[in-house]
Parts: C-alpha cells; structure tokens; sequence
C-alpha cells in the first residue's frame, strides 16, 4: 500500500487520471512529432520532418542519462521536475514552431551554403526543447511507476497511438499552420488531469494560464507582427505561383491526403513535354490554358483547360498523344488523374470511353465540388463517356477483367519526379515492375502501353530505372521475345516516352511513330529495327565517371582517348538511327540508346555495373527513384557534393544515420563515465542488458517504419498508411504491454517463445507480405483498412511485452539506474533504427528491413536472462516505492 506521502492515492479516480494524463501528455508529443513532419512536407521538404523527429527523439535518450546519473536527485524533487516540466511543455511547443519559421532554412542550398547547417542547426535545437519537457515528464512518471511499468506503459503506448488517429481527423479540418494546436490542446487535457491526480492544484491554475497564453500568441502574435506561422521556401512549387503579380487562390482543401492549393495566373504555363514546334505550326496557341495544382506546396500539376475544338490541333504536341497516332476510338485507362492533362489528351482524341484512376480523394472532392474548376474544365469528371476509379489505379489494374486499347501512365508524378532528390524514401508503386506487369495484362490484343516520365537528369539517372523496369516486366508477359514491343523517345532535360504494344509494332506503324517523332523533334531512342554501334560511343561510360569523380577516374581506364589541347575531355558520339543525316547526339540521348541496345541484345547487367548510378528495376521490394549514387561510391563523392546536389534526399539518409549513431554512442556512454564503477559496480550483465534494450529500440521502430513504406502498397497514400500502422502499433503493443503483467512471474519460460513468435513473424512478413498486400489492394478500402490492421495485430501485440516486462523486472530487483538506462537506450537505438531503415530499404529492399527486424529480436533472446540477475547483496540500491 503507499504511504501518505506517496503522491498519487489508492482511489481509482486518482489512478484513472494518471493513466489519462500520461496517454494524453505521450499522445501530445506523438501529435507534435507527426505536427512537425506535416509543417516539414508542407513548408520545406519532408525529409527534414524525419529528420527533425529523429534527432528529437534523442530528448529521450538525453533525459534518461541524466536522470540515471543524477536519479537521486530525481527522486528527492520529482513533483517539482514533473509539475515544471508538464507545465513548460504547451507553452515550449507553441515557442519552438514559431521560432523555427523564423530561421529561413532551405534544403536547395544545404550543400552549397555553410550557413545552411547552422539554420538546420537551429530548427534542430528549437524542436528539440518541447520532447526533452515531454521526456523529463514521462521519465520521471516512470521513475516512480517502475515496479508496475507495464500499466504505466499501457497507457503511454495506447494513448500515444488514439491520439494519433485523432491527429489523423484533425487534418480534415486544421490547417497546417494551425496544427500546432491539436498537440497543445491533448497537452492541456493532460496536464490538467496530471495535477489532479496529484492533488497539485497552484500548479495546474499555471497551466491552465500557460496553456491560453500560448494559444493565444501563436493565433495573435503573427497577425499583429507578420511573422509567418508557417514559412514556405521560396524554392517550393507553390511558393513561385505565389510571387506571380496575378496570382489568385482558386481554392484550398485539407486533408490527410496533403494541402491542396489551387492557383490562377496568367504567367502559369505548364506543358509536360510540349515540343517547340507547337509554337511555330499552330496557328495560336491556347491563352491561359492552365491551372496549378500544388499539393503539399509541390508542384504544379497542370490542370489545363477545356479547349475548344479549333484549339485541340494543340494535344498533338505533347508526348503523352502518341498511343493515339495508331488506335482509332480507343478503350483508354488513365493509370492517375492527376491535374487531368492526360485524361484531357485522352477524351479529346476520340476515345471511345475513358476510365481514369485516383488514388487521392482530395482531388477528386476539389474538381467535383469547386465550381471555377468545373467551369474551366467543362465538368471533367462529369463527361457521359468518363468513368472514375476512386482508388489507385495500379490496384484496379491488377484485379479488373477488363482490358483496354490504351493504358497512359504520364507524369503522374509530376512534381516528385522532376526533382528526384526530394524524395529519397517515397515508395512509387505505380513504376515497378509489378505494376508495368499488371498494366501489360489488362492491355486487349494489339494494346498500347504509355509510359511518360519527367526526365531533368544529366547523366541520366530516372529514365534508366524506367526502361530496365519495363523491359523486366516484358520479360515476365513475354518471355525472351520483345524486341518488336517498345519504342521510346526523349527529349533533353524534359521528359521521356516509352511505348510498350501487345503483339508488337507492326512496320507501318513503326513508320508512322518515327516520322511523329521526327515532326516533333523528339529524339528517337529505341524503335524497332533499331540500329546502334556501341563501338560509337566506347568512352561515354568513362566520361560520366570522370565527370563525377574527376580525372583520376578517367585515367583508370586504358582505352579512354586522351584529353584534348584544353584539357577538355571528347564528347561521345553516337550512330546516327537507320541511315538518318548523323545528327548531333547529346551524351543523355546515346545513353539511352546504349541502354536499350544492351537490354534488347544482353549485356545491361554488365553496363548497369559500369554506369556510375544505380539502374536497377523498381520492385515491389524496392519502388524508389532515388539512392542512385551507389554505396562503393558514396566515398568518392564527399568531396564534390555539388555535383550530386539532386540526391541530396538519399545523402541526407547517411548524414541521419551517421548523427544519430554518433549521439545514440554518446548518450549510451554517459552513465558508463559518469558510474560504471560507482553505479553498475554490483550490476551483474551489463553489457547483455544494453545489448537486449538496443535491439528492442532498433527491432520495434524498424517493424514500425517498414511496415508504414510497405503498406503503401494495398492503402496507396503514406499518410494514411502512417496514421494506420502507428496507431495499430501503438494500441495492439499497449494491449500486449497490459497483458505482460501476467507473464512476469514466467517470463524465463514464456518470454524465449514470445521472441520466437516475433522473430518468425517478421522474417514471414518478410518474405512474403508485399504480395499479400498487392491482393489486398484490390478490396474495398474499408475492407483493406481492417486487413492492415489485422497484419499489424499479431506482430504489434507480442513486440508490446519485451519492454515492460524488462522494465518491470528491473524495477522490483531495485536496478533503478539500470531502469533508467535502459530506458534511454531504447530511444536511442530507436532513432539509429528509424535511420538505419530507408538506408537498408533502398540498397536491399524492403524484404530485408523487416528480416533485420526478427534478427534484432531473436538476438534479445541470450540477453533477456541477463535482465533478469538479482542486485549483488547492498544497500546502496533501494527498490523503487510504488505510486
């Protein structure tokens, strides 16, 4: 039984206020870190969220070395360290976001500009300060709550995870410069619950002022002094159409499925690929033709206008009009709507009846409900001969009977794949070779596949992916004969098209596309009958090495010309195609003619080896345009990282994980310089125990980060796929964490089996969910939220019992600095884990996260037993009292 002097009482309206204030106060700072990635994507780039949060995260790690090395300190004065640290909480956060607004920060110049660092630094640091508050709150709750952590546990874990599904309904209506105020207002709650349980009622009057008093700065102080809530960069898509002197707000919705804006201007001219010549053969081009679509502040998406038919002479210039040179009234599916150019080029080009997909509700809700859209584009999503899909179309693919004259996947993506750097961990399902597979199925006999794609890459890094990608897939339908199936163009630093046809192209045909091609000006790069010597273009390889890692590379090549008077190295030359005048062949376009050469004859497996950047096929396993810069070379390339600028998303990767390894060292190191003697001189298995808390930090969030990238596949948004797989996580693990209590009396004999299960499981799910979630993609969405979380349920409830009943046991053998520490070693090797994750995804595969995952937890195993060693006979250590 407590004693009087205990702060929380025996009653159960006392303890059912603790448990609510600390899953409200856990649920606030899980608020805050998904509050901060929004504001992050929206403002900046998302990376930098991830970044922030990780490193954030390291508040933990920080709080517990403290508290292990002082923890009778703690002891003697934590109502006061709970009661400053939850009232400073609300009040830091609303601080913290505005502060770091005011800092100009921007991504574009990280590399080129030192003072970039230092304004990273600063957001860093800023959003740091609220999860150190939130830290010391609950490491001091759990301090004293150690001899039953697991409830305590409970309700951080459920009520972190309910509270990140209310952030999830909170986006539908707050946004994101207002975000800040879901966090605070769970905080609030929390604190006053907290001071009531305590029976503390001066301090939560404090809170109760220091609570409005920072709602009301951050909603008055901007619109009496102008500083932003929320500062785009001037290098983000809507921050351009935003400068335009007649730019106008055509509409904005919010969602979970990102910040969707709208803006008009005469100065918007979006043309993905339009050839030059459409402004010298048209009689006039169309006047503002377009719209802007930013979603996320990226973009635009153009969203063009309805033309009339005197005008639409004007579709035959863009590259995704090309299917429609050979098929006559076809059955068109638009893979993605989009801002709806493709779906325009598709019913203005007599189209039998189109089908388009998207995956995005936000955009269908904006053009059906906005009425200046409708007008602009005569009701798009209105026409007698459309038909919505209102789920990705890549899923609708893989299951539908139907089959389909064209299929048109064109710039889909046409913000994230122009600046492929960007978005080094963004999973593009709809590209791998999976998908191009499932798409050539639902081809009818003699069908045409349409792949357009942004291709801004010198050396060519995008496109390569894509041919590789679609050319396995062919592979798969057809077997070794595809040689007749493909043609593909390009132009310089715009975009690229591939053409895939069941059957194959027939000679006319072929004819017809390339004198298309030739009306265009476009670059012919694979037809067929195509016609390359890659003795033409013997040094091209060696000059995109040296071109990235300078002369010495170049020299180690002994069939490399010598370099010119100038110092200057040859230009390759490539083959002119079929006896054409030899025209002047840019290096972009002889690469993807030696690369189409070699997959269509053999020998890419050996090119792609060469080729400075990684070529390999997406996957279902690996869906990423990004992490083009191979590992060996990562190296070479630290010296000169304003050439690979573009990739500054995959680098960022490593610098995370390097940071992170780095602090997580330090911080673990802490309470060992401070008390390896003094403190854990009579604690038996140390290093096992640091071992077991390390590989339940790093095993659960990689399980956690894995799995949200993996559900992409069957929920087809990451948002929704986050909010999902966090909140089933947290609730399953909390459920798992309650049931622990029961186990701890057996845990030497039922903990090795519960390591087992998950191992298993994990290793299973490795190997095998990406193709459970491709069937699942094709159920009713309801049906698949309720599938997601019946995949996370097993897994998440055994990975909630480890950590409390480590800590439990901890806790009653009187280890209460070995309870700190463990705690903090956790945290840290969760946030060595989150980093370790996209690293491992893109190099390995997605497979692999989750197999490191299981052999993280079957590692704790031998580790356990050591958790578990009674305290050499003292009285220096106490067992912690009960609260």
């Amino acid at each position: 039984m407590p004693s009087p002097n205990d702060a929380f009482h025996a009653d159960t309206r006392a303890r059912l206020d603790l448990y609510l204030a600390v899953g409200l106060i856990a649920g606030a700072v899980i608020a805050l870190q998904i509050g901060i990635m929004r504001v992050f994507s929206v403002g900046s780039w998302a990376h930098f969220g991830s970044l922030v949060v990780s490193l954030a995260m390291l508040g933990f790690g920080l709080t517990s070395a403290v508290m292990c090395v002082a923890k009778d300190w703690f002891e003697r004065h934590w109502k006061g360290v709970a009661a400053g640290s939850v009232i400073l909480l609300g009040p830091v956060m609303v601080a913290a976001n505005l502060g770091a607004q005011q800092i100009p920060f921007n991504a574009i110049f990280l590399v080129s500009d030192p003072a970039q660092k230092w304004k990273l630094a600063g957001n860093l640091g800023l959003y740091l300060l609220p999860f150190l508050c939130g830290a010391v709150f609950l490491g001091t709750v759990f301090l004293r709550a150690s001899t039953f952590f697991n409830r305590v546990y409970f309700a951080d874990l459920t009520g972190s995870g309910l509270c990140g599904l209310l952030f999830l309904g909170a986006l539908y209506v707050v946004t994101p410069e207002d975000l800040i105020l879901v966090p605070l207002a769970l905080w609030f709650i929390g604190a006053v619950l907290w001071f009531r349980a305590v029976r503390q009622t001066a301090p939560m009057l404090v809170a109760v002022v220091a609570g409005l008093a920072a709602a009301a700065v951050h909603i008055g102080l901007p619109a009496t002094t102008g500083v932003p809530k929320l500062a785009v960069s001037d290098y983000k898509g809507v921050a351009y159409a935003r400068k335009f002197p007649d730019n106008r707000q055509v509409t904005r919705i919010v969602s979970p499925f990102g910040d969707l804006q709208v803006y008009a201007s005469s100065y918007l001219h979006f043309a993905p690929g339009l050839s030059d010549n459409a402004a010298f053969n048209l009689p006039k081009m169309p006047a503002n033709a377009y719209l802007g679509l930013y979603i996320d502040g990226e973009g635009p998406n153009g969203i063009i206008r309805d033309l009339p038919a005197q005008e639409t002479a004007y579709y035959r210039y863009l590259p995704m009009f090309y299917p429609y040179l050979l098929k006559d009234k076809p059955e068109t599916f638009v893979v993605q709507f989009g801002g709806g150019i493709s779906t325009s080029v598709a019913l203005k080009s007599g189209s039998k009846r189109v089908t388009v997909a998207e995956g995005n509700p936000t955009v269908l809700e904006a053009f059906r409900t906005v009425q200046e859209l409708k007008d602009f584009t005569g009701d798009i999503l209105a026409k007698p001969n459309l038909r919505v899909i209102d789920h990705d179309g890549r899923i609708h693919l893989a299951s539908t009977r139907e089959r389909y004259d064209i299929i048109d996947l064109s710039l889909a993506d046409s913000a994230g794949l122009s600046s492929p750097g960007g978005f080094a961990i963004t999973e593009k399902y709809a590209y791998t070779r999976e998908a191009m597979a499932n798409y050539m199925r639902a081809l009818d006999k003699d069908g045409i596949l349409s792949v357009t794609l942004w291709n801004k890459e010198e050396p060519p890094k995008s496109v390569l992916k894509l041919y590789a990608t679609m050319v396995a897939a062919a592979g798969e339908i057809d077997g070794g004969a595809f040689e007749d199936r493909f043609f593909a163009v390009s132009t310089y630093l715009s975009t690229a098209t591939v053409l895939y046809k069941r059957g194959g192209f027939t000679e006319a045909e072929v004819a017809k596309l390339r004198a298309h091609t030739k009306a265009m000006s476009f670059d012919e790069v694979y037809s067929p009958g195509f016609v390359f010597d890659p003795a033409s273009v013997p040094n091209l390889l060696t000059q995109y090495r040296a071109q990235l890692f300078g002369e010495e590379a170049k020299a180690k090549d002994p069939k490399a010309p010598a370099p010119s008077a100038d110092g200057s190295a040859p230009a390759p030359e490539a083959e002119p195609l079929d006896g054409d005048a030899a025209p002047d062949v840019l290096p972009a376009t002889s690469m993807g003619r030696l690369a189409w050469h070699r997959l269509i004859h053999g020998g890419f497996s050996a090119l792609a080896a060469d080729y400075v950047f990684d070529t390999r096929p997406l996957t279902n396993d690996t869906p990423y345009f990004a992490a083009y810069v191979k590992f060996a070379d990562l190296p070479g390339v630290l010296d000169r990282l304003e050439l690979v600028q573009d990739e500054w998303g995959y680098l960022l990767l490593w610098a995370t994980l390097g940071m992170a390894a780095i602090a997580a060292s330090t911080l673990v190191l802490i309470p060992l310089v401070f008390g390896w003697r003094t403190i854990f001189s009579r604690y038996p298995g140390k290093s096992l125990t640091i071992l077991y808390f390390a590989c339940l930090g790093a095993g659960y969030i990689m399980v956690e980060v894995g799995l949200i990238a993996h559900f992409v596949l069957a929920l087809s948004n990451a948002t929704v796929s986050a909010s999902i797989l966090i909140t089933g996580m947290l609730v399953f693990s909390g459920l798992g964490s309650y049931v622990s209590e029961h186990v701890l009396g057996r845990a030497k004999a039922i903990m090795p089996v519960v390591f087992l299960a998950i191992g298993a499981i994990l290793i299973l799910y490795g190997l095998h969910l990406d193709k459970v979630l491709d069937a699942i993609g094709a159920w009713p969405y309801g049906l698949r939220l309720i599938a997601c979380f019946g995949l996370i349920m097993p897994p998440a409830f055994l990975m909630g019992m480890p950590m409390p009943v480590a800590m439990t046991s901890l806790g009653r053998l009187g280890k209460d600095h070995m309870f700190l520490w463990a705690w903090g070693i956790n945290g840290c090797f969760s946030v060595l884990g989150a980093a370790a994750v996209p690293v491992i995804a893109t190099a390995f595969g997605l497979s692999t996260v989750l197999e490191v995952a299981g052999g993280a937890y079957l590692l704790a195993i031998p580790a356990f037993f050591a958790v578990l060693l009674p305290l050499a006979s003292s009285g220096s250590d106490r067992p912690a009292r009960a609260l």
